[in-house]
C-alpha cells in the first residue's frame, strides 16, 4: 500500500517566480527512442522575488548536461531531484543552456512528446512542458520561443510548431528541418510541435481589416475527405469573434491538427491546435448531428482561446476557469448564434442545462466539490472539471445576464485593455465588468469562492384588492468539504408571469413599470428578500428562473395544474421544458418509491395527454419537442433521492417509458413519419431537429416491438443516408431486446465501418450503454481486436460508458461492477493515470448508494487505494471519496 502522502498545494501559498523568461529556443532531434531536447533560455531576476534560486521543472526526462552563462555546471552546483532541478544564487541574468533526453515512444500518459500511430505529438497543458525540459513550467511565466525541428524527412515530412515558419530544408542526411518563431510571449503550456506524416486543407482567408492568413487542417492520409466542417466552422469562428468581441486572429496562420490519442477533446496551443479526432473528423457516412455540432463548438471553443486563455492567460493553475469558464461561455454563444433563432438559441440552452444537472450539480454535491476557483489540490489534472468549465460559463453568463449584452461586451473590452499579454485572476475579469459598467460585484466574489449548488425556495402571495403579487426568495447552500457555512450569493433571478389564457402580463416591480418587458430579471443578494409586483389583475402563474438565470436548484411548490399551464404556454421556451421537466420528475420518484416498496405502478392519463399535445404539435420546432419530451436521465433522478437505488430507478423510469410508449403509438409512428429529411444530408439546425424528434419516436416505438417496429428500424438501418439515423436505427434494435435483430445489424455495423476508428467507438459505446449489458458482456466486449486500453477514446467508449451510462448493470446488486471498476482504474493508472483518474470519478459518491451497494463500493474504493504505485491523479479522487 502506498504510504507516501501526496503534496497539497495551496492557493494561499502562492508566489511569484524568482527568475522571469524573456526567449526560449528550443532545438529537437527528434527520435521515437532517443529524442534529444537542447534549450537556450534567458532569464533575469524577478524583482517582485527574494528568492535568488532557479527553479525548474522537470520529470521523466534524463538530464544530461547544464550551462550557466556559458559554463558547464558540475552536479555539485546545483541540486537534481524527481521533478525540480534547482540552481542556487544565480546572477541577475541568466543565459541557460539545457540538453535532455526523453523517449516519446514509451510515454503512454499522452502528457509533452508521445508518439501516436507513429507520429510525434505533444499536450503540455497542464504540466507536460516539464517531461520535454527543465524549465520554469508554471503559467506566469510568458516568454517568447523560437523551435527547429529537426527529423527523419521520410518518415516526418511535416514539421509544425507555434507562430509562423521562418525556415526550413534539407540537412543532407536524409533528414530535413523547419524553424518557427512564436512573435507572442507565451506560459509553457502553450507550446505545441507535430511531427507527422500528414495531408491538409488549406485556404487563404481574409480577416475583417483586410489581412490575409492562412488556415490548415492537418491530417492523416485518408482522412483528408472529412475535414470540410472543421475548416468550415474554424472561419465561422474567426468571423464570429471579429463581430461580436472585436477581436482578430493575430497570426500569419491557424493551424489545426487531428490525433487519434488525445487525453482531452482539443488544446489551444498558440495558432497551432491539436485536437481529438472526434472533434475534426466528420462527414455524413460517419458522423452524426451531435459529432458536427461538437466539432463546430469545440473549433470555436479553441480558437477563442487565442484572445481568452492565451493573449490573456491564467496567473496560477486556481485561475483555470478565468480562461476556461469565460471561453465555454464564448462558445456557448457562438453555437447558438450560428442557429440564428430564438428556439435554436433556447434548444442550445436546455442542452447546458441538461450538462449541469447530469454532471455538474452532483459534483457539486460530492467529495470532489470544489468552488469554480479552487483553494487546493493535489493533481492539477484533477480540476479539468465541469465546475471550472460549465459552471464557470454559468458564472461568466450571469455577468451578461446582469449588465446586458453591450455591458458584457464593455467589460471585455476593458478586460483586454488592461491585460493583454499579462497572466492574471478571476478577480481581474469580475473587476472589468464592474468598472466597465459602474457595478458593484465584490459580493459576486463568493461564485468563485465558495463550492456548492445554491438552493433558491420561492412563495408567493396575491393579493387580489390591492392587485399585488408578492414574490418571496430565501437562498440556502448545502455544505461542502471544508466550507461548512455559505454566505449569501449574488443570484439574478429572471422572473415572468403568466395570465389564464396563458399571455405573459405586463410587469411592475415594487410600482416601476419594466417598459413592456414581460421578464424582468431580481438580483437576490440577502439570505430572504420579497419582491413585489403591483398592477397584476388575476392571481398569476409565476414563470422562475428563466432562461435557467443561475446555476441553482429552484424549489417551488407548483401544482400539476401550474405545471401543465406553463408547459403550454410559457414563452420561456426553456422554462416551458422545465415545466415538463417537473412534471415527469414527481411521477418517477413516486413510481421508484413504488418499486421500492413493491407497490403496483400507474401512470395518470393527464401527464399522458401532455406529453401527446406536445409531441403533436407542429407549430413546435422538432428539436423542442424532442428535447422536452426526454425524460429525466436515471442519474438526474438519483439527485433527488436521499438514497440511492439505482434498480428501483431504472425500473420506475422504464416503466413510464414503456406506459408512454403504449399510449401514444400512432401519434409516435406519425411524427416518425412526418419528420423524415430525404435529399442531400445537412447538419442544419432544422434537420437535425426533425432528424432527433424522429429517432426519440422510433425509440420508444421499439421499447416492446412488433414485427412491424423491428421491420421499420431494420429499414432505416439499412437505407439510412447518414450516421446519425443508422446509429440511432441500431442503437433502438440493441435495447429493443431482440437479440437475433440486435446481433445482426452489430455485425453488419462493424463490418461497414471496421476501418473508421471513431465508429468503432459507436459501435463499443452503444453496446455499453444498453441495459441488457452486463460487466461479463463488457469483459468480453474488451477481448474483442478493436479493444485497447492505451487509446483514450476507446477506453471511455467501452468502460467509461458503462460506468457512468449504465447504472442499472454498473450497480449490480453483486458488486461485480465495482469489482470491474476497480481492476480498470488500476490498469489505466499505470498506462495514463489522467484517464484513470476521470474513471475513478465513477464511484466518488459511493456514500449515497443503498447500504447494499455501499458495502460493495468501499471495498472496490479501498482496492485501489491500497496500491503501492497509485499515481497522484488517482489517490485524491480515492482518498476523498473514502474520507469521511
Amino acid at each position: 500500500m502506498r504510504t507516501d502522502s501526496p503534496q497539497t498545494i495551496y492557493r494561499k501559498d502562492y508566489t511569484p517566480p524568482s527568475f522571469l523568461v524573456d526567449s526560449v529556443e528550443l532545438g529537437f532531434d527528434l527520435d521515437p527512442a532517443r529524442t534529444v531536447v537542447a534549450s537556450r533560455i534567458h532569464m533575469r531576476h524577478n524583482p517582485a522575488s527574494t528568492s535568488r534560486s532557479i527553479e525548474l521543472h522537470g520529470e521523466h526526462i534524463e538530464l544530461v548536461q547544464v550551462r550557466l552563462n556559458g559554463k558547464l555546471l558540475k552536479p555539485s552546483q546545483y541540486k537534481l531531484t524527481a521533478g525540480m532541478l534547482t540552481i542556487p544564487k544565480a546572477p541577475d541574468d541568466v543565459l541557460l543552456e539545457i540538453e535532455t533526453v526523453l523517449a516519446p515512444q514509451d510515454n503512454t500518459s499522452l502528457s509533452g512528446l508521445y508518439v501516436s500511430n507513429h507520429n510525434f505529438f505533444t499536450q503540455c497543458e497542464a504540466e507536460g512542458f516539464r517531461r520535454i525540459t527543465f524549465f520554469p513550467d508554471r503559467p506566469d511565466v510568458m516568454a517568447r520561443y523560437t523551435v527547429m525541428l529537426r527529423a527523419d524527412k521520410d518518415k516526418y515530412p511535416v514539421l509544425l510548431s507555434n507562430g509562423n515558419l521562418i525556415e526550413e530544408g534539407d540537412l543532407g542526411d536524409g533528414r530535413h528541418y523547419a524553424k518557427w518563431e512564436d512573435p507572442f510571449k507565451k506560459p509553457s503550456y502553450l507550446f505545441a510541435l507535430v511531427a507527422a506524416r500528414l495531408v491538409c486543407q488549406e485556404e487563404h482567408y481574409r480577416l475583417k481589416s483586410g489581412r490575409e492568413v492562412l488556415l490548415q487542417v492537418w491530417v492523416e492520409e485518408g482522412n483528408l475527405d472529412k475535414t470540410d466542417y472543421a475548416m468550415q466552422s474554424l472561419k465561422n469562428s474567426i468571423r464570429w469573434d471579429e463581430e461580436r468581441f472585436g477581436l482578430e486572429l493575430d497570426l500569419d496562420r491557424f493551424m489545426i491538427v487531428a490525433v487519434g490519442d488525445f487525453n482531452m477533446g482539443a488544446m489551444e496551443n498558440k495558432g497551432l491546435n491539436i485536437f481529438n479526432t472526434k472533434y475534426v473528423l466528420a462527414n455524413s457516412r460517419v458522423a452524426t448531428d451531435v459529432d458536427y455540432a461538437g466539432i463546430e463548438a469545440v473549433v470555436g471553443h479553441e480558437y477563442f482561446h487565442n484572445w481568452t486563455g492565451n493573449r490573456v492567460t491564467c496567473r496560477d493553475w486556481f485561475q483555470l476557469s478565468l480562461k476556461e469558464g469565460l471561453t465555454v461561455f464564448r462558445d456557448q454563444e457562438f453555437s447558438a448564434d450560428m442557429i440564428g433563432t430564438d428556439t435554436g438559441r433556447a434548444v442550445t440552452r436546455i442542452d447546458q442545462v441538461r450538462t449541469l444537472r447530469q454532471a455538474q450539480f452532483p459534483e457539486d454535491a460530492g467529495p470532489m466539490a470544489h468552488p469554480v476557483r479552487p483553494d487546493s489540490f493535489v493533481e492539477i489534472n484533477n480540476f479539468y472539471t465541469v465546475t471550472i468549465y460549465e459552471k464557470g460559463a454559468e458564472v461568466v453568463r450571469m455577468y451578461q445576464t446582469l449588465v446586458g449584452r453591450d455591458g458584457f461586451r464593455k467589460g471585455m473590452d476593458l478586460y483586454f485593455a488592461r491585460h493583454d499579454g499579462q497572466a492574471v485572476q478571476c478577480d481581474d475579469f469580475r473587476a472589468a465588468m464592474a468598472d466597465a459598467n459602474g457595478r458593484d460585484f465584490s459580493q459576486f466574489e463568493r461564485w468563485y469562492s465558495q463550492a456548492g449548488t445554491p438552493v433558491v425556495t420561492a412563495s408567493t402571495r396575491y393579493d387580489a384588492a390591492s392587485q399585488t403579487f408578492e414574490l418571496t426568495l430565501a437562498q440556502s447552500c448545502p455544505a461542502t468539504p471544508g466550507q461548512p457555512k455559505k454566505l449569501p450569493f449574488h443570484i439574478p433571478v429572471t422572473v415572468g408571469l403568466l395570465a389564464a389564457d396563458g399571455r405573459d402580463l405586463p410587469l411592475h416591480v415594487d410600482g416601476v413599470a419594466s417598459n413592456g418587458a414581460t421578464s424582468v430579471v431580481l438580483e437576490l443578494t440577502e439570505a430572504s428578500q420579497t419582491f413585489r409586483f403591483t398592477q397584476v389583475g388575476e392571481v398569476p402563474v409565476p414563470s422562475l428562473l428563466r432562461d435557467f438565470s443561475a446555476p441553482v436548484v429552484l424549489e417551488y411548490d407548483y401544482t400539476d395544474a401550474q405545471l401543465l399551464h406553463l408547459f403550454r404556454h410559457d414563452s420561456d421556451p426553456v422554462n416551458r421544458w422545465e415545466a415538463g421537466q417537473r412534471l415527469a420528475m414527481e411521477r418517477l420518484l413516486k413510481l421508484t418509491g413504488a418499486v421500492a416498496a413493491g407497490e403496483p405502478l400507474v401512470l395518470d392519463e393527464t401527464f399522458i395527454a401532455a406529453q401527446r399535445a406536445l409531441l403533436a404539435d407542429d407549430t413546435l420546432d422538432p428539436a423542442f419537442r424532442e428535447l422536452a419530451l426526454i425524460l429525466p436521465s436515471e442519474t438526474i433522478i438519483a439527485e433527488r433521492m436521499a438514497q440511492v437505488d439505482p434498480q428501483a430507478i431504472h425500473a420506475a423510469r422504464q416503466f413510464m417509458r414503456t406506459t408512454i410508449a403504449a399510449a401514444l403509438k400512432p401519434e409516435l409512428l406519425a411524427q416518425y413519419h412526418a419528420n423524415q429529411t430525404p435529399g442531400e444530408y445537412s447538419p442544419d439546425a432544422l434537420s437535425a431537429g426533425k432528424r432527433a424528434l424522429k429517432n426519440l419516436a422510433l425509440s420508444y416505438l421499439l421499447i416492446a416491438p412488433g414485427a412491424a417496429e423491428l421491420d421499420l428500424a431494420r429499414l432505416q438501418f439499412d437505407n439510412a443516408g447518414n450516421m446519425t439515423d443508422r446509429a440511432a436505427a441500431l442503437a433502438a434494435l440493441i435495447h429493443s431486446g431482440s437479440q437475433p435483430h440486435a446481433q445482426a445489424a452489430l455485425t453488419s455495423f462493424y463490418a461497414d465501418f471496421e476501418n473508421e476508428a471513431l465508429v468503432v467507438d459507436k459501435w463499443f459505446a452503444m453496446q455499453a450503454a444498453a441495459p441488457t449489458t452486463d460487466v461479463q458482456a463488457v469483459r468480453q466486449l474488451m477481448a474483442h481486436p478493436a479493444f485497447t486500453l492505451k487509446n483514450p477514446n476507446r477506453a471511455r467508449s467501452l468502460i467509461f460508458n458503462f460506468t457512468n451510462g449504465n447504472p442499472s448493470q454498473f450497480h449490480a446488486v453483486d458488486g461485480s461492477g465495482y469489482a470491474f471498476w476497480a481492476e480498470q482504474v488500476i490498469a489505466l493508472d499505470a498506462l495514463n493515470p489522467q484517464v484513470a483518474a476521470r474513471l475513478a470519478r465513477s464511484m466518488d459518491r459511493w456514500r449515497r448508494y443503498v447500504p447494499a451497494l455501499q458495502s460493495h463500493m468501499r471495498d472496490a474504493l479501498e482496492q485501489v487505494a491500497g496500491q503501492a504505485s497509485l499515481s497522484n491523479d488517482v489517490m485524491e479522487v480515492v482518498s476523498k471519496a473514502l474520507a469521511n
